[in-house]
């Protein structure tokens, strides 16, 4: 079925995706659902969210990054969101650029995402694995004019990497840069301790700002609307360069609040997010998610790792955990398993794959997860549009993709364009508030 481009707003469809399960609908009826409309949609933005939740429980915790060994209260999370976001303005930036970020699960890359989205300029999330070649394209596409980086992960060089691509950057003045591989870019940021030339210290922007720009951070704010793009995230490019799916305010707040909704998160729970950040998984349904309900967020590492991630776990005594299959095998299969308390575990997210029915029965009866849903969506709608309930029997969690979520239609069509019944193989199509803007140009 073809999609006109000025249909974006009210469809999606990925030819030849297939969900990994079945629709749940009545027997012998069409493959074609609507969510519940009885619970409101949020008209707000991703600041005014944040800023709801941080009067609510500015003295409780909001973010621990166990591997940095870094804390914040709601309160002291939003001075480092508004600190980096008048030190953009400071820089020059305003609403509507683009700032990428290329960087593993970091304190800054938290602040990152809340400072953007405070004055309005639209994140590009950078993956973390991407060479030299993947970093250019993502870079230009979408024109960013600032670039927030970590200096290395892993076996990757990242600042080696971007003077490669920007050799200029040696003798640039920060903030000032001409590169001819990469002409959109004239800011880049680096985090840690040391400095680099021809780029800012994150330390160093945290601290630029004067007063105007302190007093212009309420007023961009409120201009902001629920339906202004702020996010860009790049999909996987299996049918050619990768896209970049442009998300609203709308779709991530929302979509946030209705798959914590979906597992009963609340202000006392404590919410493990082992899954990358520059991810929807991290991004949307973990840090938006937490923010919706005031739960505090827990990140193990950099990267993920099981023996860290069961340590956050144990330590922080989460009473949520998000991951992929995979991940809970490892946890799992972990030689120290065992010597973890996990008793504080209750709820969590299973997504990215089928999960089989043992799995599932060790991280309920192991892990204490009895609450533990399943998910599906896409990066184009933001990203959840199926999710169990936290009290489904587990051979539907397993063998379906759950129930569609509140205010989002989907069907599955045959190569006729007509809804085929259910339990037949078919197209997925997607409508609602969920579905992004469109892809960046």
């Amino acid at each position: 079925m073809a999609i006109k481009l000025d249909e974006l707003m009210n469809a999606t469809n990925l030819r030849g995706h297939r969900a990994s399960g079945t629709f749940i609908a009545p027997a012998g009826g069409k493959a074609h659902v609507s969510g519940d409309r009885l619970v409101p949609l949020l008209d707000k933005t991703i600041p005014e969210l944040f800023s709801d939740t941080v009067s609510k429980y500015a003295t409780l915790d909001a973010a621990v990054f166990v591997g940095q060994d870094k804390r914040f209260t709601w309160s002291e999370l939003s001075d480092a969101v508004d600190a980096l976001a008048a030190g953009f303005l400071a820089l020059g930036l305003e609403k509507g650029d683009r700032v990428g970020i290329w960087s593993p699960n970091r304190w800054e890359w938290l602040v990152t995402q809340f400072a953007t989205a405070r004055i309005g300029l639209i994140l590009v999330n950078i993956n973390p694995a991407y060479r030299l070649t993947e970093l250019e394209y993502a870079l230009n596409k979408v024109g960013c004019k600032a670039l927030v980086t970590a200096a290395q992960f892993k076996t990757s060089d990242y600042l080696g990497m971007i003077e490669t691509l920007a050799p200029e950057i040696a003798k640039a003045e920060p903030g000032k840069l001409k590169a001819k591989k990469l002409p959109a870019l004239k800011i880049v940021i680096r985090m840690g301790d040391d400095n680099s030339p021809g780029m800012f210290n994150f330390g160093d922007v945290l601290a630029m700002a004067g007063r105007d720009e302190h007093d212009s951070l309420d007023r961009i704010s409120e201009s902001l609307k629920p339906a202004d793009a702020i996010n860009i995230q790049f999909t996987s490019g299996t049918t050619g360069a990768p896209k970049g799916a442009t998300l609203t305010h709308a779709n991530i707040v929302n979509n946030g609040n209705f798959v914590t909704s979906a597992i009963k998160l609340t202000v006392d729970d404590r919410l493990c997010i082992p899954v990358p950040l520059y991810h929807c998984f991290g991004m949307s349904m973990g840090t938006m998610g937490c923010v919706s309900k005031g739960a505090t967020m827990v990140f193990p590492g950099e990267g993920f790792d099981a023996g860290a991630t069961l340590k956050a776990v144990a330590q922080e005594h989460c009473t949520g955990l998000y991951g992929v299959p995979t991940m809970f095998v490892a946890m799992l299969d972990h030689a120290d398993f065992a010597g973890f308390d996990l008793s504080s575990l209750r709820t969590g997210i299973m997504a990215g794959s089928p999960c089989p029915i043992e799995v599932m029965k060790k991280v309920v009866s192991l892990m204490h997860m009895s609450q533990v849903t399943i998910a599906y969506g896409m990066t184009e709608t933001s990203p959840v549009s199926f999710q169990s309930s936290v009290d489904d029997p587990l051979e539907k969690r397993v063998s379906t993709v759950g129930r569609i979520h509140p205010h989002v239609e989907v069907k599955a069509i045959g190569a006729d364009g007509a809804t085929v019944a259910v339990g037949e193989p078919g197209e997925l199509c997607t409508r609602g508030y969920s579905v992004m803007k469109g892809y960046w140009d």
